[in-house]
């Protein structure tokens, strides 16, 4: 058989109950200051250990090898329709999805540089989703641009000529 402590279960039982709230309807602006940062950014002192940051390729030493092969994949996809006469829609369309890229690609050096995540914490990651969500939009714009109309060298040609 089982015993029960009174004196526990007395206390247990007249305890008034208390619950936390998970959900505060007040707003914490917090995150949203920028970080203190120590004068130079120096951080320890010279004794201690280099922490090397992660490696990631993409953003690391290959990202401006991609952004050359785009650079220098646009020179003849750029010549091709005004040299030939004639209108391609495939250059055309590839060479407006690589110009999104190469824009995005130069935006994205920007904040990179002049927003460091070091300093700026959440307004960084909040740039890079605003230039996620206008690369979107352009692609779009892009598929707009090439459906609905002749494409994007046709609209360079109507605006030289006008």
């Amino acid at each position: 058989m089982l015993r029960l402590n009174p004196i526990l279960t007395r206390r247990s039982l007249f305890r008034p109950q208390v619950f936390s709230r998970c959900i505060s309807l007040k707003p914490d602006f917090s995150k949203l200051k920028l970080k203190e940062q120590p004068p130079g950014y120096v951080v320890g002192t010279v004794n201690d250990a280099y922490v090397p940051p992660e490696p990631d390729h993409f953003h690391g030493g290959y990202h401006w090898t991609y952004e050359k092969i785009i650079t220098i994949a646009m020179i003849p996809l750029f010549i091709t329709p005004f040299a030939a006469g004639a209108e391609y829609p495939l250059v055309d369309s590839i060479f407006s999805v690589l110009l999104v890229f190469h824009c995005r690609a130069g935006f994205e050096s920007c904040i990179i540089d002049y927003i460091p995540k070091r300093v700026y914490g959440v307004w960084h990651k909040m740039a890079l989703y605003l230039l996620d969500a206008a690369t979107g939009l352009s692609l779009y714009g892009v598929y707009v641009l090439e459906t609905e109309n002749n494409g994007i060298f046709d609209l360079i040609q109507k605006l030289w000529g006008a």
